[in-house]
Order: structure tokens, then C-alpha cells, then sequence
């Protein structure tokens, strides 16, 4: 990922708080020179100082055959907002967009022994929903591991984070309150969390 030096996230723990909180990403690999590309949820942990994302593919999906032949990419990305010259001092300015992104670089490895993939499941429905832990626990074996014949789990070792953070790190003081103003009062979710983004890397920014 292309990432000026101004834009660079470089932080490991900001850049794990953000893949946790925007988790649901693109896994892409690549076959005879053709890129393959899947929406999934992921779970995000550190283990022996290494990142580790863990998800599953449906068994019909055929890229799960591809996530230990090369490396693969991961791509986290959710918050970005168009942002207006009509914020800038200069008339001489375009428009342009902020956003957040970060690139997860990794080896594939599948995870075929049905105990440690029910480990796993159990680890995603803590992240995305605890309290629904009862009722699958109380849920038959027969039915799980049922279930459990439709994926295949797997799990990424982070190899190289890519991470970038574009939020008008170029431009004054009074042009980042005018855009961090405009943003927090947007009716839009994802430029609501842009602007909230901008505060926290300008604590110096009067709330309006």
C-alpha cells in the first residue's frame, strides 16, 4: 500500500484496536495470476508477539484451497468520508477523501482438528456476541459438528502490517476544525467517525 510518511500508522496497538473494531474484512489471495477476493468476519488476537486473524471460509468456497499455497493479504478498511475544498483557506485545492486502512500481509494455515475449531467459533461469538455463548452451548453435538462439516477454519500469522491513516495531516490548524466540524455534524455514520478520528489526532481542536 502506497503510504506517505505523514499518513503512516505505526503504532502496533493502534493498528490492532482498529483491525478489532472494523474486523469484518477482505481476504485476497492469488492463483495462476488471478487475484480471489472474500467478505469475512474476523477474529483478531496476539499470540508470541505475532498478530493472528482467524476466520472461515464455507467448504463450497474453493479459495480456502489457496490460503497455504502463497501469502495472503487481508484488508481492513471501514470509516472514509469525502472531504470539500470549500474547508480550505486557498481557493487553489481539491477535493479529496480520508480514510483509515490497514493491510495485513500473512501465511495461511488450515485448522482441520474439530476441537480446536470449535475453540475458534467460540472465540468469534465472544467478540461479536457473548451472550449468545449459552444457547450455543446448549446447542447438541451433533448439530455442531455438523455445521462444523460446512467450513474451514483457518488462521493468518502476520507477517508485515501495512497501516494508514489519511486525515488532513497536511492542512492548518483552522482547516482541520473546519473539516473535524463539518464531519462530527454529517448525517452520515462513517464521516461522524472520520471527524472523531481527526479529534483524536488533533486533542488541540475546540468541540463545536
Amino acid at each position: 500500500m502506497y503510504i506517505p510518511k505523514i499518513n503512516a500508522m505505526t503504532d502496533e496497538t493502534e493498528i490492532v484496536s482498529f483491525m478489532q473494531q472494523y474486523s469484518f474484512a477482505t481476504i485476497i489471495t492469488v492463483k495462476d495470476n488471478l487475484p480471489t477476493a472474500t467478505h469475512l468476519p474476523f477474529s483478531i488476537s496476539q499470540r508470541d508477539d505475532k498478530v493472528i486473524l482467524t476466520s472461515h471460509f464455507a467448504k463450497a468456497n474453493p479459495q480456502w484451497q489457496e490460503v497455504t499455497a502463497n501469502k495472503v493479504l487481508v484488508i481492513f478498511n471501514e470509516p472514509h468520508a469525502y472531504i470539500s475544498p470549500q474547508h480550505y483557506e486557498k481557493e487553489l485545492n481539491v477535493p479529496t477523501w480520508n480514510y483509515l486502512a490497514v493491510h495485513a500481509y500473512g501465511q495461511g494455515k488450515i485448522i482441520s482438528e474439530p476441537e480446536e475449531i470449535l475453540k475458534k467459533l467460540e472465540a468469534m461469538i465472544t467478540t461479536y456476541e457473548v451472550d449468545y455463548l449459552k444457547q450455543w452451548h446448549n446447542l447438541p453435538d451433533e448439530f455442531k459438528f455438523k455445521m462444523l462439516n460446512g467450513i474451514v477454519a483457518f488462521e493468518v500469522e502476520v507477517t508485515d502490517l501495512q497501516a494508514k491513516k489519511k486525515l488532513s495531516q497536511n492542512k492548518t490548524a483552522v482547516e482541520k476544525q473546519r473539516i473535524i466540524n463539518a464531519l462530527e455534524n454529517s448525517h452520515y455514520d462513517s464521516e461522524k467517525q472520520i471527524g472523531n478520528y481527526m479529534r483524536k489526532d488533533n486533542p488541540a481542536t475546540a468541540k463545536q
